[in-house]
């Protein structure tokens, strides 16, 4: 565990932390407004946590070279969830457009 500082610590576990409180808070809103789009890009921020999730475990364990899937689980995670995030991004825009018109319009435009 001491591979990392204390601020470090406190970094990573307060993202981690931020990263839960923001899928609850999307997933609340989402049923709320009866929104799909919302609960899959909530959905679609889980890898990510898996990634960070994955970093810490091998951070606390000082690095350790047997547990260096661990690395490669957080790459591919990270990846996966960059994936998907741009995937729900995509279709939450396309579900505005859809519910309320055109999101935002340029003077060229008209």
């Amino acid at each position: 565990m001491h591979a990392l500082s204390l601020g470090t610590w406190w970094i990573h576990v307060a993202s981690v932390l931020e990263w839960i409180l923001a899928i609850a808070l999307l997933r609340w809103q989402a049923h709320k407004e009866s929104n799909p789009a919302l609960i899959w890009l909530a959905v679609a921020m889980t890898p990510a946590l898996v990634s960070a999730m994955a970093a810490c475990t091998w951070h606390w364990f000082d690095n350790s070279e047997q547990l260096r899937g661990l690395v490669v689980l957080q790459a591919g995670s990270t990846t996966l969830g960059n994936c998907t995030l741009a995937a729900a991004a995509w279709f939450l825009l396309r579900s505005e457009q859809d519910n309320n018109g055109p999101v935002a319009t340029r003077e060229s435009d008209e």
